[in-house]
């Protein structure tokens, strides 16, 4: 499928959700639900941490559906309330570490123990030691395929910012992986 037709595809979907057509909605989750589960997961080390903070995300998009202004910009949009409530859930883990333990260091990542391959699980394993900026734009970018534009919309940056963060993050990233081998 083109991103052409996808696109299009995404925006009737986009249309038909926010008339409140059940069937719609079901085909919505159905579509989106493991993509965003991916970029979620990419950003959080515990599965089931994403999974919840996965469900927030599909409350806030289905209470906010019918005030998608501009249907063609379903991705960017789904990504968006992904990424704001990821953000809101980490800052408040953040906050309650400090509570809780303010001089205390915080773990490091675990491995993704779900990577089937080595080179997949090499990539993950350092996608998990980067910072969380440089994992987020390189996720939206190489394993969600957006575009530049999509990522600087998602990110609310402008699209120089994004290529400029992908050049650091892949130098990061190769830096981790040439650590290792």
């Amino acid at each position: 499928m083109t991103r052409e037709t996808e696109r299009i595809r995404h925006e009737l979907l986009a249309i038909r959700c926010r008339r409140g057509e059940p069937a719609a909605l079901a085909e919505l989750v159905r579509t989106w639900e493991q993509r965003l589960f991916f970029y979620v997961r990419r950003m959080l080390a515990d599965e089931e941490e994403a999974w919840g903070v996965l469900q927030e995300v599909w409350v806030a998009v289905l209470s906010r559906i019918d005030r998608l202004r501009e249907p063609r910009c379903l991705p960017q949009w789904l990504y968006t309330i992904a990424r704001n409530t990821l953000m809101t859930h980490l800052r408040g883990r953040y906050a309650e570490r400090e509570r809780a333990a303010p001089d205390a260091p915080e773990p490091a990542d675990e491995d993704d123990p779900l990577a089937r391959y080595a080179d997949a699980e090499r990539v993950y394993a350092g996608l998990a030691r980067l910072p969380l900026v440089d994992r987020e734009v390189l996720t939206l970018c190489f394993l969600e395929d957006l575009s530049i534009a999509e990522i600087a919309e998602v990110l609310a940056i402008p699209p120089g910012t994004v290529k400029s963060r992908l050049f650091k993050a892949r130098r990061a990233l190769r830096a981790v992986l040439e650590g290792e081998g």
